[in-house]
């Protein structure tokens, strides 16, 4: 027996990042000058995939929205989208379950520790 799995519609925020995104993509990619055809080639997908993707299609890969972000020499970006040094609400849930107080242990001499 299969059971089928219907996928949750997309969030609104989600939809609208996507397709910004995509947006933001084809602005890119028009301001340095190349053709779909020469940032497909790049990219290494077909020409039909890259207007999905610029038009905001949410189903393709990380790898492709990776591969088009290093082609327009914005791949540290894609590095800085999650960075847990700078992940406020993760900080924050951490810091508010810290002891109160730390307490210092008692040595015994049995331990071997100075």
């Amino acid at each position: 027996m299969t059971v089928s799995v219907e996928k949750a519609p997309l969030p609104l925020p989600v939809k609208r990042a996507v397709m910004k995104f995509g947006r933001d993509l084809s602005l890119a990619r028009r301001r340095r000058r190349f053709s779909q055809q020469s940032m497909a080639e790049r990219i290494g997908i077909s020409v039909s995939s890259l207007r999905r993707l610029e038009k905001g299609d949410p189903t393709l890969s990380w790898g492709t929205i990776a591969r088009a972000m290093y082609v327009l020499g914005e791949i540290e970006k894609l590095n800085q989208l999650l960075d847990t040094a700078n992940d406020d609400i993760g900080l924050v849930l951490m810091d508010e379950q810290l002891p109160r107080r730390i307490r210092s242990r008692k040595s015994s001499p049995e331990s071997g520790a100075l």
